[in-house]
């Protein structure tokens, strides 16, 4: 996934160890996508989340 938000952005990604079973991708600090009970966000969808953070919207 990082990978995939570097090629769609340009940026470069850290990748940042959490507790068991975490999963947050933050932009600038705000939280842009996040695992929830119901699993894992789809790659797709985080890649545009962050694209439109880093945009500003």
């Amino acid at each position: 996934m990082a990978a995939s938000i570097t090629q769609a952005t340009g940026e470069a990604v850290d990748l940042v160890s959490g507790g068991r079973g975490e999963f947050t991708v933050s932009v600038d600090g705000q939280a842009v996508a996040k695992k929830s009970v119901f699993g894992f966000p789809a790659e797709d969808e985080v890649v545009r989340d962050v694209a439109a953070a880093l945009k500003g919207g």
